[in-house]
């Protein structure tokens, strides 16, 4: 496995493979890799010739400086794991690599039509204009074939996906189902944050997305979002949203009667740690 830092060698790397007609499966990330992350790469892996996997704290997603400086570096054990689960290439820049010039120059001029503005972008102001920046720009560089990412940021790849239908990216979007502990929390680099209770009682998101989805074509949509909000507020925790949305475009829904892909989507502070995890309630593939 290759551990490259700088864009240029990357580039000259990636025109070799190119050359040679060879596939890339592209892996994004900032690091702090679990077993979620490692099942991405596995799924390219079992797809291209070569896998690659970027490890870069992306400053402009950030709208809160605290949570930037507190978000754990571990490059050398993400490497290890990374080399553990067949990856070939890692690619980890500094800030002056992916943004030369500064990160206004980098800005990127796109009509989200709102899917940016509810959920997660209501809370994150400016959240997924980074968001949309860095993947853009790591896209320019790794010239790959397919761009793997997970469900669990469920907004955060609808928006990626209508980026590169909007820019005509020439690349196949795979999205991986969630990776959950045995408990059913969702794998999080933020989880190894949390404390001794609120680890315990975290499990609670995906108890109450599962209530959510066996109440789905019993209850109404709003009576749902009530009773789930009533359930995440308790000692230690503080729910953000307990949204149902139609999974195309986000929109938050009043029923599920001619919705072909019916999503719930949750946001939930943990003591100072905020947690996010969603569900698949109803779905036209099932």
């Amino acid at each position: 496995m290759k551990v490259i830092h700088s864009t240029a060698e990357l580039t000259a790397l990636i025109n070799d493979i190119k050359k040679e007609g060879k596939t890339i499966g592209f892996t994004p990330t900032m690091g702090a890799l679990h077993e979620g992350h490692f099942s991405l790469i596995q799924r390219s892996v079992a797809a291209n010739d070569v896998s690659m996997c970027s490890i870069f704290v992306n400053p402009t997603q950030f709208n809160n400086a605290e949570d930037l400086n507190k978000y754990p570096r571990t490059l050398e054990d993400d490497c290890r794991g990374l080399e553990d689960h067949g990856c070939d290439i890692v690619f980890a820049p500094t800030i002056g690599d992916i943004y030369p010039g500064g990160e206004e120059k980098w800005e990127v001029e796109i009509d989200l039509q709102g899917l940016d503005k509810r959920m997660e972008g209501e809370h994150r102001p400016g959240h997924f204009a980074g968001v949309v920046q860095v993947v853009k720009r790591l896209l320019e560089i790794a010239q790959c074939d397919r761009l793997y990412m997970g469900q669990k940021d469920f907004q955060q790849f609808t928006i990626i996906r209508y980026m590169i239908d909007y820019f005509d990216i020439p690349v196949e979007l795979v999205v991986c189902p969630i990776k959950r502990e045995e408990d059913g929390l969702a794998m999080s680099s933020r989880n190894r944050r949390l404390t001794v209770y609120h680890r315990s009682e975290a499990p609670i998101l995906h108890k109450v997305l599962t209530k959510a989805k066996n109440w789905i074509e019993v209850k109404s949509v709003d009576e749902i979002e009530m009773i789930a909000m009533q359930l995440l507020d308790f000692p230690g925790f503080r729910p953000e949203y307990f949204t149902i949305i139609d999974g195309h475009t986000l929109e938050p829904i009043d029923s599920i009667a001619g919705v072909s892909e019916v999503v719930a989507c949750t946001a939930v502070w943990a003591g100072d740690i905020r947690l996010i995890d969603n569900m698949i309630l109803k779905s036209i593939d099932e």
